[in-house]
């Protein structure tokens, strides 16, 4: 049975700028392992998409379940790949349900939605 729906979106350019005026805005919002992959990355854009994406990612899990960011910490949500490059979402509370989660880069905007199911 489905528990909750949640959609977010975010300019890219925004990311962008804050990425470049506080080093450590992705620290806030990665965990170890995502920071790890987004240290491979060379390309700025590229860099800009994956924290944009998981930022999403994380922000609509949080209007999926009906906290918002506050209540959960971006640091409690994880978005990792699986082996064909489709998110996979992992969230500490949250081992019992099902998280289906999609995130898109246009040029402009990054968008990810996520969809909840309670597991029986």
């Amino acid at each position: 049975m489905i528990k909750g729906i949640g959609i977010d979106m975010i300019e890219l350019d925004r990311i962008q700028h804050n990425m470049r005026q506080n080093n450590r805005f992705a620290d806030r919002i990665l965990t170890y392992k995502e920071k790890t992959v987004l240290e491979t990355l060379t390309n700025e854009r590229r860099r800009v998409e994956y924290l944009a994406g998981r930022f999403t990612a994380k922000e609509a899990f949080s209007k999926a379940v009906g906290s918002g960011i506050g209540k959960l910490s971006f640091k409690h949500i994880e978005v990792t790949s699986n082996t064909y490059g489709a998110p996979e979402m992992n969230v500490a509370g949250y081992e019992d349900w099902h998280i289906f989660v999609s995130v898109t880069h246009s040029r402009d905007y990054a968008v990810a939605q996520v969809v909840l199911e309670e597991q029986n």
